[in-house]
């Protein structure tokens, strides 16, 4: 799990493509890899990576078809920066939200300004994708933990404060290009427990739609 706040910025060193497989090498910037270990988890532009490999300055990670396919390392390209984060600790502050670091889908820049000293971004998803996305909900956009300020439709818009412009990848994003985006895990579980299938739950479990009902979540 992570929070989406990022720790810092990679550079994509290496792109070996195996097939429909990709394995990666980042050099990992000022991300501090001294508790770092094979096995342990990094998001990397907001794609939870195991580390294969660790390297004095970055690591290695393979990425599978179905990854590719659904974020935005099928166009990434040699040099390219990536947002960073470990994975959480029990003594991590959460300053975002839940982060899973599975990617939903890819959205599309539209519209790019100043507001301020604040970058807007209106951004459009797929239709299906649509419906997780709330006003004043999370959403995570290439990693980076975002609140939901307008929606209209498939689009919506973010404010990114200063700060967070400087310190992740986002500060580049113009017209036209990707983003990799995961919805929050909560309207995912919603969704799931509201279909006519999920709501025969097993009595062992002790949890019923009703239940549900009177603890708030199906208001």
């Amino acid at each position: 799990m992570f929070t989406g706040i990022i720790e810092a910025l990679g550079t994509l060193r290496k792109i070996d493509r195996k097939g429909n497989d990709i394995r990666l090498t980042v050099a990992s910037g000022k991300l501090d890899l001294t508790d770092v270990k094979l096995g342990d988890s990094i998001a990397t532009n907001g794609v939870c990576l195991t580390v294969v490999e660790r390297l004095c300055d970055g690591y290695v990670a393979d990425i599978s078809a179905e990854t590719v396919d659904l974020t935005g390392f099928s166009h990434y390209q040699v040099g390219q920066k990536v947002n960073l984060e470990k994975a959480v600790t029990a003594t991590t502050r959460l300053g975002g939200h839940m982060v899973s670091g599975h990617v939903d889908g890819i959205a599309k820049v539209e519209q790019c300004a100043y507001r301020g000293k604040a970058l807007e971004f209106w951004l459009s998803v797929p239709a299906q994708l649509s419906r997780y996305i709330a006003h004043k909900g999370s959403i995570t956009i290439d990693g980076v933990s975002l609140t939901v300020n307008e929606v209209d439709g498939a689009r919506f818009r973010l404010t990114i404060v200063p700060h967070t412009a400087g310190e992740t990848t986002l500060v580049d994003l113009k017209v036209g290009d990707s983003v990799n985006i995961e919805v929050d895990l909560i309207a995912r579980y919603l969704e799931r427990l509201m279909q006519p299938e999920a709501n025969h739950v097993q009595p062992s479990s002790g949890v019923t739609m009703e239940l549900l009902a009177k603890s708030g979540f199906l208001r």
